[in-house]
């Protein structure tokens, strides 16, 4: 059974140094690189069965992004943005010492994804976007940040577990084996025994500080990025999705990169990757 390496990059942000974790699938010298990034309260284990798949042909590099999971937490949680994520980012494509690398990026991953695509001289070869786009439904942001500033507690992980569960509905069907890991990777108890969220609850005071000026600001940013990148890209939707509508989907196929777009069925915000039908989609995206 192929296992990962754990390694640690230190940033920067304005408010100090941080380390960010990363898990490395295969070859350490391997000079195919996938960097897989994951949504906003996610962590690197998502990508587990993706990177097992590929990392016979890529070195998969999954980060934690700052915040999350094995990384160190910001000092200033006002830097929680993905101008602070894209920074860390392009530290670690140096640590990697890649030409070129692939990226897939789901959901806040897929962001930070394009921010990178979109810079002049960047090293991004095929961009995967996992249900996120060029335009944000404002209802489903709401919907994100509303259960991402909820001080949420568990005595038992069976309760956490259903809590995860009913949350991440929209992922799609999965089993109880799977409900679990995606659960307990994204769980910890703390130091009086109780089950929290792997994540900084700072995370959520960015979100409260935005504008309606801000958002406005940013979904004509975001439109720009998407338009500056130059790199092959496949658009993956959960047809269900509530976040990339259909219509912003069909919209990206004719702007910018043009990109590919394969719909999921069933599957909602936003596709997991762990069922051998959706790894299959990556896999002949970035080996086709």
């Amino acid at each position: 059974m192929t296992l990962p390496q754990l390694k640690f990059v230190q940033c920067l942000s304005p408010a100090g140094l941080h380390n960010m974790a990363y898990k490395q699938w295969g070859d350490p010298e391997n000079p195919n690189v996938l960097v897989c990034l994951h949504g906003l309260t996610r962590v690197s284990d998502d990508f587990d069965a993706l990177a097992r798949a590929l990392c016979d042909t890529y070195r998969v590099v999954c980060p934690d992004v700052v915040g999350r999971g094995r990384s160190d937490w910001l000092r200033d949680p006002r830097y929680y943005m993905p101008q602070q994520y894209v920074c860390d980012m392009v530290t670690l494509l140096a640590r990697l010492e890649a030409e070129t690398v692939d990226w897939f990026g789901t959901s806040m991953g897929g962001l930070v994804g394009m921010g990178i695509a979109a810079l002049p001289g960047n090293p991004v070869r095929k961009l995967l976007l996992n249900d996120v786009g060029a335009s944000l439904h404002t209802a489903a942001l709401n919907r994100i940040g509303d259960y991402l500033a909820l001080p949420v507690r568990f005595t038992t992980f069976d309760q956490a577990l259903q809590y995860v569960r009913a949350i991440s509905m929209p992922f799609g069907r999965h089993t109880d084996e799977e409900w679990r890991k995606l659960a307990s990777d994204v769980l910890r108890q703390d130091h009086d025994g109780q089950w929290i969220f792997h994540y900084d609850p700072g995370l959520a005071i960015p979100f409260k500080a935005i504008t309606p000026e801000d958002a406005e600001q940013n979904a004509v940013a975001l439109a720009a990025t998407y338009r500056a990148i130059a790199c092959e890209t496949l658009l993956v939707r959960g047809a269900e999705s509530d976040l990339l509508t259909r219509e912003v989907a069909q919209e990206m196929t004719q702007e910018g990169p043009k990109a590919t777009l394969v719909e999921i069925p069933d599957v909602g915000h936003a596709p997991t990757f762990v069922h051998a039908n959706q790894i299959a989609i990556a896999k002949d995206f970035f080996l086709g």
